[in-house]
């Protein structure tokens, strides 16, 4: 008989399906003097990984150029039998290079904003963006280990 673990945890499948579908992600980064970070963002799934854009000042860009490790929690649900998670692992990458930045900013802004990722190809669409993104950079996560639960498999 399966462990109630074994039970509830999500497929590699049925993972990226869910982060795919969610929208926000709560970070976890390291402070100066050891104690989580945490933030809650709008992140988008590019390239199958994690990314997110913040300001370049941010206190968690700090935390990752200080030490890389960072964990990230997706999760959905509202009563006991409803909850999934998705709890991830590894390190951040801060990339400034506009390129990537904007890239970053198009897909969240799209999943905010639930509006197709070509409208940033519109160029006032898209110096509303580059506006937006004047301060920002760009967070990738490369992911170690994965953990997820999903209550409605019981």
């Amino acid at each position: 008989m399966a462990s109630r673990r074994e039970q509830i945890r999500m497929t590699e499948d049925e993972v990226t399906a869910f982060l795919n579908e969610q929208m926000k992600v709560q970070i976890g980064t390291v402070g100066r003097d050891g104690a989580p970070h945490l933030s809650t963002l709008f992140y988008a799934m590019v390239d199958g990984r994690l990314a997110y854009w913040t300001y370049a000042k941010s206190q968690k860009v700090v935390n990752l150029a200080r030490n890389p490790a960072m964990t990230c929690l997706v999760d959905a649900g509202e009563k006991y039998d409803e909850l999934r998670g998705v709890v991830l692992y590894g390190t951040g990458a801060v990339v400034e290079d506009p390129d990537t930045v904007m890239r970053v900013g198009a897909h969240v802004a799209s999943r905010m904003n639930d509006i197709p990722l070509s409208t940033f190809d519109d160029p006032a669409a898209r110096a509303g963006l580059e506006r937006s993104g004047a301060k920002r950079v760009a967070i990738t996560m490369s992911v170690d280990r994965v953990v997820s639960w999903d209550h409605r498999k019981l």
